[in-house]
């Protein structure tokens, strides 16, 4: 290859060198930096376009998880009041029991008519305290809630229980002395009692179901943030020990271009 001072080939192969190394090594070092392969559309419009798909499914599905967490809590607590309730229940029994008993004095039935008071007022403080997020099912005029249960918009329900507040109501407004109306008694808090059933056996259902669906959608959730994982992240591993390589290469590259530049002056001993 003939000698020039005009065009300088070996400078030239050189710098593409050290361009071509440099841009390698800003892929890799933005690889470390920010832990992903394909971390903008610069790197791979098409598969950048695709993950930033999956990342909305992501997000949708973790409005869902929220959703049903809220539902998953409201049932949790209205499962404890009326677990309360129903234990308050058989204590209620026996005091009203004792209260029929006709040969109990004014004085021994003020005793236990104190107690049966001391429970009543327990069970309407469970009543009010099962509130979760603002949203109390065993309140008086509640109404039914409903929980996304997937990114489609279908829903879960949460059934309202205020039945049990009625039959509370009816209840604890129910006269206990004398003996013949705690014998009375008896039969509202019957009535009472089945209410608490039937909603305690409702509640459960609804909160085991919204349970399962949270953890289907959190299995969604896991397996999607993997499958997007796979696509978009960086070995860091291997962009670590790429950036090591090309900065060896970077300056091997810069030492060349060195050596090029110095041909030129080669054509000034032929001057001497």
């Amino acid at each position: 290859m003939s000698n020039s001072i005009n065009t300088n080939v070996g400078a030239m192969v050189a710098l593409a060198s050290v361009r071509a190394t440099q841009s390698a090594l800003n892929s890799a070092a933005k690889q470390v930096q920010t832990g992903y392969r394909i971390a903008d559309a610069a790197d791979d419009a098409s598969t950048f376009s695709v993950a930033q798909g999956i990342r909305g499914n992501l997000q949708a599905h973790q409005a869902v998880q929220g959703s049903l967490a809220n539902g998953v809590g409201l049932g949790s607590v209205t499962q404890a009041a009326l677990t309360g309730l129903s234990n308050l229940i058989g204590n209620m029994q026996a005091k009203l029991t004792q209260l029929a008993d006709g040969s109990l004095n004014f004085n021994q039935q003020i005793i236990y008519f104190n107690d049966f008071y001391q429970i009543t007022t327990q069970m309407q403080n469970f009543i009010d305290q099962a509130n979760y997020n603002g949203t109390n099912l065993l309140s008086a005029g509640s109404v039914s809630k409903t929980f996304l249960s997937d990114v489609n918009a279908g829903t879960l329900t949460m059934a309202s229980q205020s039945s049990v507040y009625g039959a509370f109501t009816a209840f604890a407004t129910t006269a206990i002395i004398p003996a013949s109306q705690a014998a009375a008694a008896i039969v509202s808090l019957t009535t009472f009692q089945q209410a608490v059933a039937i909603a305690l056996g409702a509640n459960a259902a609804e909160t085991r179901t919204l349970k399962l669906q949270s953890n289907f959608v959190s299995s969604i959730v896991d397996a999607t943030t993997t499958g997007l994982g796979a696509i978009v992240d960086a070995d860091i591993g291997k962009a670590s020990a790429s950036v090591q390589a090309l900065q060896v290469r970077q300056q091997l590259g810069i030492q060349s271009l060195a050596i090029a530049n110095q041909q030129p002056s080669v054509l000034l001993g032929l001057f001497r």
